[in-house]
């Protein structure tokens, strides 16, 4: 895993500098050597900062094809690369590495942009054709790998991350709107930075004469009501799903270094560990995190999966004053706002993997994409889709979600009374429940706020802003409701706060590489096609993953529902040090004077929280750690204004 960055000119010559500035800024994913390549012009620079796992003496990128016309700076791993090298090498093609992100190179040769159709893993790359004169810019299917760019200043800029191109010269600028919306309603390719945008989840970006264009590749595919496989009984569906997800596993198990795993006391990577362990034929090592708070601790069942693996098991014991010491530091890596520390936890996570000497762990995100396993996709199939279910135990169900699901209350499932947006519900029909939730907290989250900076938009179309670029005919016209919500989580809340929050950034912050089998197109293409009661059956979320895995997993896990990974809510008790952290700069005048924030409104803030009660700063912890986190931004990046 690696850090790349592009800049294309159309007029005077790439500085040097600037292009070795951004690439310096991505050292920490890519420690072992950064390399800048100019064309002959100096119109166009390519740059790589590279974390060494495959072919660690000889990979070193930028990589020209044999001509020397061609260059390219990978991020991420390609799967199955062997097998495709050598397809390449009987078609005449000569390798200077054996690294795998060279096979993109000649891919490319050989298909020209549809080299990514060919491709299978999580990765960024950019490419340079001089023949054409075309800068291509590709984002893996489900968005792992991060990709941004901007035209600035008669150039565009293309990096793994948005500091990259603040380094560059870029300037760091706040798009209100963007921050007014969220994270739900930005869609793929909006962020927090005015002129930043992200290269959407399966997407290319060409630049070339004509100017530039974004280019779809891939899509999630979920089938028209009753038109799933539903022919096909559950022990194939089964078998099919569990050989898929295994060879997802193998392929990623592959590396020149050591792989170790995450390890929760969730199905999902107790199941990655299952597979892992069944795979190898040593020991692999696995990493806990743990919190002090009972509710949020899934320490004792994470340790009896790793012992039933037969893994070396680490604990990290994770306190509320760590995640305060590291807080700032976390959010610069994440370039997005919070509104819980788990982040700031995955980062302590995979600063001790690294500290252990390792550079690739598996991990289980994306399976509740992948396979419903939110409990409000539970609370969306009840609500809209459980068709003759009797009243009775239709409320006796949802009752029964709420109640075994407290840690998810206003976090995962919504109070289904608020109203939400009367245009999204006039485009889908309804408007589904995480939708609901994103509504109902962004009230109290822009309480901090200046309304006076976000008055313009305050009456913004919801469903327009969520919903323009997507097609709708194609992509949600006659779907089950829990496919639709599913689709429109995984365009927002996936590639922009799930994967940067929870998996790259929090991973590659401490030159660590994540690698998710959930999210392998194989498995993922597989699953949209099973019947929606291969995911949800009842009351049981992610049922196939269950029996796929059921041999490999404990009973504890097997039968335990799902739990979010969550850290405890910070107490903001006066003396602890995430108080003193929001007091400090609740009180400060550089927080005083950012324009997005109502200085009035911060002190009353920071006076309240010193007699509050704790179901008050419980309440209050979502909207103070999203406008500290605004502030750390604001701060890291010298954001104008």
């Amino acid at each position: 895993m690696c850090g790349i960055v592009a800049i294309l000119s159309h007029g005077r010559q790439v500085s040097p500098e600037a292009l070795a500035r951004a690439v310096a800024r991505l050292h920490h994913r890519g420690p072992d050597g950064q390399r800048c390549w100019l064309a002959p012009d100096g119109l166009v620079g390519l740059g790589h900062a590279r974390l060494s796992i495959i072919d660690l003496e000889g990979g070193a990128q930028p990589i020209a094809n044999e001509e020397g016309d061609i260059h390219i700076a990978v991020n991420g791993e390609f799967y199955d690369f062997e097998r495709i090298r050598r397809g390449l090498e009987d078609a005449g093609h000569s390798f200077r590495t054996k690294s795998d992100s060279e096979i993109a190179l000649h891919l490319y040769e050989e298909h020209g942009a549809g080299a990514v159709q060919h491709l299978r893993g999580e990765f960024a790359f950019t490419l340079w054709d001089q023949r054409s004169r075309t800068l291509y810019a590709a984002r893996d299917r489900y968005g792992i790998k991060p990709l941004y760019y901007s035209l600035h200043d008669g150039a565009l800029y293309v990096a793994s991350e948005m500091k990259a191109l603040f380094a560059a010269g870029v300037p760091a600028r706040w798009d209100v709107e963007a921050v007014h919306l969220g994270v739900a309603l930005r869609g793929g390719s909006r962020t927090p930075f005015l002129g930043v945008r992200a290269v959407p989840p399966g997407h290319y970006l060409v630049a070339d004469r004509e100017g530039l264009r974004l280019v779809p590749y891939w899509d999630i595919d979920y089938p028209p009501a009753g038109e799933a496989a539903a022919d096909l009984a559950e022990a194939p569906l089964v078998a099919r799903f569990r050989a898929l997800l295994e060879e997802a596993v193998r392929l990623r198990l592959r590396a020149d270094v050591p792989v170790a795993c995450y390890l929760s006391g969730g199905l999902d990577s107790c199941a990655i560990l299952g597979l892992a362990a069944r795979l190898r034929g040593d020991a692999v090592r696995s990493f806990t995190l743990r919190f002090a708070d009972a509710d949020y601790d899934e320490g004792p069942i994470a340790a009896e999966m790793a012992a039933a693996a037969g893994a070396e098991h680490t604990v990290i014991e994770v306190r509320e004053d760590d995640l305060a010491d590291n807080f700032a530091e976390a959010i610069f890596h994440a370039e997005a706002p919070c509104t819980n520390a788990h982040g700031v936890a995955k980062f302590l996570l995979s600063r001790s993997v690294r500290d252990a000497g390792y550079k690739v762990v598996l991990t289980g995100e994306g399976a509740d994409e992948v396979l419903a396993g939110y409990p409000h996709f539970r609370q969306d199939l009840l609500h809209f889709d459980s068709g003759d279910l009797d009243p009775g135990e239709k409320r006796r169900q949802l009752r029964a979600l709420r109640e075994s699901n407290l840690v998810s209350r206003g976090r995962l499932l919504a109070d289904m009374t608020v109203e939400g947006s009367a245009g999204l519900r006039r485009r889908l029909g309804f408007v589904p429940s995480w939708l609901q939730l994103h509504f109902a907290a962004r009230e109290s989250r822009h309480m901090p706020l200046n309304f006076a900076c976000f008055r313009p938009y305050a009456e913004g179309d919801a469903a327009r802003l969520l919903l323009d670029g997507i097609d709708l005919e194609a992509r949600l016209a006659g779907r089950r409701p829990v496919d639709q919500a599913a689709y429109l989580w995984a365009k927002t809340m996936l590639p922009n706060y799930i994967l940067a929050m929870l998996g790259d950034r929090m991973e590659m912050a401490h030159s660590v590489e994540g690698r998710l089998p959930f999210l392998d197109h194989e498995v993922g293409g597989f699953v949209n096609r099973v019947p929606l009661a291969a995911k949800i059956r009842g009351s049981v979320e992610k049922y196939l993953l269950r029996e796929a895995t059921r041999d490999v997993v404990t009973e504890t896990v097997y039968r335990r529902e799902k739990h979010p990974f969550l850290s405890p809510p910070v107490s903001l008790v006066p003396g602890t040090r995430f108080y003193d952290l929001v007091q400090d700069c609740f009180r400060s005048e550089a927080m005083g004077s950012m324009p997005l924030l109502d200085r009035a409104k911060l002190l009353d803030i920071a006076e309240r929280l010193a007699g509050a009660t704790r179901q008050q700063r419980g309440a209050a912890e979502p909207r103070v750690l999203h406008v500290l986190s605004l502030f750390v931004l604001h701060q890291r990046f010298g954001v104008e204004g």
